[in-house]
């Protein structure tokens, strides 16, 4: 009797044990993870996704017209990568909704490859990234760039659409683009003054800065709208360009409060 009796309350103090440890919620999801660093907003490097044609993937979704991403093994043998693919004047980009960067100001890192930029015609215009809020219709484009034929090239610059300073890209000839080559490429949102920053595998491009007060728009103060959105990708503006198609790759994307790196490796 006695055997039995403490059978039962072993039994019973388990049972407790056991709804306590139900009733404690998992932590799991909320640990950073060791590969996320403090900050960090968003990081992709397509190394999960399954190999061919995608219009979505963990945290981002697509933007196309007369374009495709498909992912691809690595051209370097390790890993996988985002081939973008348009034709004439199309765009395709990867989108990264509902962010929501602390003291709306964000750094982004990403690896990028792209094959031919236009040579026709005169003056077209590309973008590569544009950060957006749905509280104003001002686009940022930290990265974008326009063949000059007064210069017979093309030329990185920063740029901005639809709010108080116009259409305009701040290219410089001092920041050519090169096709073919793969380039590390980060850029800086400060909304302290309003400032873009671009750095060209690990150098600072101090021509391509734009600030409050000087950008290359109207005589208007340059504003951020409140970011919540950024694309990546690529897009031509103007019709029957040559060539007729164009293509980029896309690796080790980054997206944090602070600086993330790498591009000195």
């Amino acid at each position: 009797m006695a055997n039995r009796a403490l059978l039962k309350k072993t039994a019973a103090t388990l049972a407790a044990a056991a709804a306590v440890l139900l009733a404690i919620p998992t932590t799991a999801s909320a640990t950073p993870s060791p590969s996320a660093p403090h900050g960090t907003l968003v990081r992709e490097n397509f190394n999960r996704l399954p190999l061919g044609p995608v219009t979505q993937g963990p945290g981002w979704t697509t933007d196309t017209s007369n374009g495709t991403l498909t992912v691809e093994p690595s051209a370097s043998g390790h890993g996988r990568e985002l081939r973008l693919r348009t034709e004439g004047n199309g765009r395709t980009f990867l989108v990264l909704s509902n962010l929501a960067p602390p003291g709306n100001s964000f750094w982004a890192r990403l690896r990028l490859r792209v094959t031919e930029f236009p040579t026709a015609p005169d003056w077209a215009h590309w973008t590569l990234a544009e950060a957006s809020g749905s509280d104003s219709p001002t686009l940022v484009r930290p990265l974008g760039g326009q063949y000059a034929p007064t210069d017979k090239g093309n030329f990185w610059g920063v740029g901005s659409d639809l709010g108080p300073t116009g259409d305009w890209t701040a290219w410089k000839t001092s920041a050519p683009a090169v096709a073919g080559e793969w380039q590390c490429v980060e850029f800086h949102l400060d909304a302290t003054d309003n400032r873009v920053t671009v750095y060209l595998d690990d150098v600072e491009q101090t021509d391509l800065t734009v600030s409050t007060k000087n950008h290359g728009g109207t005589s208007d103060d340059f504003v951020f709208p409140t970011f919540d959105t950024l694309k990546l990708g690529w897009q031509l503006y103007q019709a029957n360009p040559a060539p007729a198609s164009f293509e980029m790759r896309l690796d080790d994307i980054a997206v944090s409060s602070r600086r993330v790196g790498g591009c000195d490796a």
